[in-house]
Parts: C-alpha cells; structure tokens; sequence
C-alpha cells in the first residue's frame, strides 16, 4: 500500500529554492530572504557606546552612565537600533508568532557577529537565553530568547545552554515600566540554576532588544557572582534615548 501518490517531479530543497524578500517580495539576491536594497534600509547602529550600545553621536566614546556605573556585562553587541522596520518585525516574530522574521533577523545578526569574532571580538563558551517567566510563556507559547539563541548556536556552531538561568518570579512586563521601576521590578526575579556551570567561562546572554539594559544587567550580576569570565550581551536592536531620534 502506497503511504504518497505517485509523483515523478522534483521535491523541495531547500538549498537550491529561490528565495524572495520577506520585506518586499522582490527576489533575493542570496540565500538569505532579504533583497539587497531592503538590507541597506534597515536602521542600522551607527556610533554608540562601547559598553551599552546605546546610540551616541560619535564613534569610540562610552556613554556617560556606563562611566558612572560600570555594568557587570562586557560589552553589549546590537546590529540596529529598535526602529522601522526592526521593530515591526521584532514585534510580529515576538506577539505574533510570525517565526520567519525572527529567523531573518537572527541569520542577520550572526552574520554580524562572524565579522565581529573575524575582527577581534572572542567567541563566547555558550550562548545563554534571557528566561521568561513562567505565565508569558504560557501565552505566547515560546520564548523568542530562546529561538533566536538556537538559531545563532545552529548559525555560529556555539552550544546554547538554556539550563543556566531561571526566572522565579513572574513580574509587570519591562516595557510597560520606567527605568527605575524596571530595576526594582527584577530584584529577586531570577536564579541560577543549583550545580549550573558558570566558573571560569565567557557567556553571552541572548535577547531581542536592550531598552535599559536592566534585565541584562541582573543577569549579568548573577553569571559573575558565580564565577563566569565574562558576559556579553547579543540582541537584535538598541532602542536610544528617549526624545532622540532613531
């Protein structure tokens, strides 16, 4: 008994499909679904911080709340600031479940990164998700954390270690909070994981977008107490000051 009808054709392959652009639906010149001329229009970081990547107006300076208050993380590694079309596409990958966009954006940004580590940036031990709480995730039924951590393990062939870090507390959700509500919104909020192995190795926490840095930093506080290296943020976008243009 024949489980398939009888087809003669070709079948999908992936490799050698034509890919169209998942912004315009115009053809796309690599295997990547973004024409060029959209991938030359999306809002790329420019000058920012060395530290924070928050955007500045001048390239190699550290923002002045970085030189006031030196973050536990090293270094925070965004290829856009949260504008159009990033941020819709954050948005819809995020709320709407649309995965494709959030797998473009995650070829784009280890693409980013493979310059970097070809440049001088040192390759992280692990890639560590940004957990989500427990009621969110039930919602939306993933963690895009996660997804994006994944795909960038697959891409950049570097372990992701969701066993690490949890979250244990559900808490207001970041973006509905100012900055100092944000903090106090995350003490307490997570835990590392009894036995997890941290000492001596570089991590990177992996999230969609940096808007205080305050979950990163938590975060980051833990991985360090615990005896990691280092920790390096990676994220999609960097949203700039409030009232600065993006």
């Amino acid at each position: 008994m024949r489980c398939q009808p009888r087809y003669e054709g070709p079948v999908y392959i992936w490799l050698k499909n034509k890919q169209f652009c998942l912004l315009c639906g115009e053809a796309a010149e690599e295997a990547t679904p973004i024409c060029m001329a959209c991938e030359t229009e999306l809002p790329w970081l420019g000058d920012h911080c060395q530290t924070c990547a928050l955007p500045l107006p001048a390239a190699g300076l550290t923002c002045g709340q970085c030189l006031q208050h030196p973050p536990p993380f090293e270094q925070v590694i965004a290829p856009w600031t949260y504008g159009f079309p990033v941020d819709s596409l954050i948005t819809r990958f995020k709320h709407g479940a649309k995965w494709p966009f959030g797998h473009l954006l995650a070829e784009l940004l280890a693409q980013s990164l493979q310059y970097r580590f070809d440049e001088s940036l040192q390759r992280p031990d692990a890639l560590v998700p940004v957990p989500l709480a427990a009621k969110r995730l039930r919602q939306r039924g993933f963690n895009q954390a996660s997804m994006l951590a994944r795909w960038l393990s697959a891409s950049l062939n570097i372990p992701c270690d969701e066993t690490l870090l949890k979250r244990v507390q559900d808490t207001s959700a970041q973006q509905e909070l100012k900055a100092d509500d944000r903090k106090k919104n995350l003490l307490n909020a997570f835990a590392l994981t009894p036995g997890a192995p941290i000492k001596g190795r570089h991590l990177a926490l992996v999230d969609d977008v940096l808007t205080t840095g305050a979950t990163a930093q938590a975060l980051a506080r833990l991985l360090m107490s615990a005896g990691a290296s280092r920790v390096d943020v990676y994220c999609l976008a960097r949203t700039p000051k409030p009232g600065d243009a993006v």
